[in-house]
This record gives structure tokens, C-alpha cells and sequence, in this order.
């Protein structure tokens, strides 16, 4: 009985923290409209590589980071975001798996989460692989730091 309660508690806390994610942050799942939008804004696109509802590292990253108003001000002004989700119990499109799977062999990305920084056509400007201490402003700082 104790085992059932506690991993519903844990599905509850982790579709909390998806639709936390929804209200803080605009997170596409097209590749070709996000680097469109991109193109359109004059902005790069941060593409998430991501388990978000298996991965520890990649939940504690959306807690920590990518919820936060911190983080949703500074993407609203520099980024288009681009989620690539690799989820255990929630089934996505099939159009939006293939999609994923072809970029994670497009990009080399090998664990979770794994966060790639692109320009409007695609080329890579840095890449931050795995979980990052000091919140939202040390990510944003990593970011800030790439293609420099």
C-alpha cells in the first residue's frame, strides 16, 4: 500500500511539474518551426534533450531552472525553445518521436539532459550536457558564454 502511494505522489509531482513548465516557458516541439521563429525573431534556439518524466537530472533542471520567472524573462528575449523529449510513460506523436530521435543522432547527444544551444540554421554555438548547479542565473550565464 505504501509503495502505491508513494508512486502516485510521484506521478502527481511529475505532472505538476510539466504543466509548471507550461505556464513559465513557450517550449515547441516542431524543430522546422523553431528555427523558422528563430530566423523570423533573430534568435538562437536552446533545444532541451530531455526524460521529463524518468530522467532525476532533467526534473531537477525544470524545478531549479526552466520554471523559474528568471529564466522564462531572459528565453523571452533571446531564445526560441525547442523540447526534445524522450518521455518513459507518456506516449508523443509518432511524427514528434521520429523528430527527436533523428535530432539526437543529428547532435551526438548521448545522456540527459543535455541542453544545445543552435543559431537560426542549425549550427551549434555550445552545449551544456548534464544537470547544472547555481540556478537559473548560472544557465543563463552558460549560455550566455557560448559562441564567444
Amino acid at each position: 500500500m505504501k509503495t502505491s502511494l508513494r508512486f502516485v505522489a510521484a506521478i502527481v509531482l511529475l505532472l505538476g511539474c510539466a504543466a509548471a513548465r507550461a505556464d513559465e516557458a513557450k517550449w515547441l516541439t516542431d524543430y522546422k518551426a523553431a528555427l523558422a521563429e528563430a530566423k523570423t525573431a533573430h534568435k538562437n534556439v536552446l533545444i532541451d534533450f530531455t526524460g521529463s518524466d524518468w530522467c532525476p537530472w532533467c526534473i531537477k533542471m525544470d524545478k531549479e531552472v526552466l520554471t523559474t520567472p528568471e529564466f522564462k524573462q531572459y528565453a523571452d528575449k533571446n531564445l526560441v525553445l525547442e523540447l526534445a523529449d524522450f518521455p518513459n510513460s507518456k506516449q508523443l506523436p509518432q511524427k514528434v518521436q521520429d523528430q527527436n530521435s533523428d535530432l539526437q543522432k543529428q547532435y551526438s547527444v548521448e545522456g540527459f539532459p543535455t541542453f544545445i544551444l543552435i543559431d537560426p540554421s542549425g549550427k551549434v554555438l555550445g552545449q551544456q550536457e548534464g544537470y547544472l548547479e547555481g540556478g537559473p542565473s548560472a544557465f543563463i550565464a552558460k549560455l550566455g558564454s557560448f559562441g564567444k
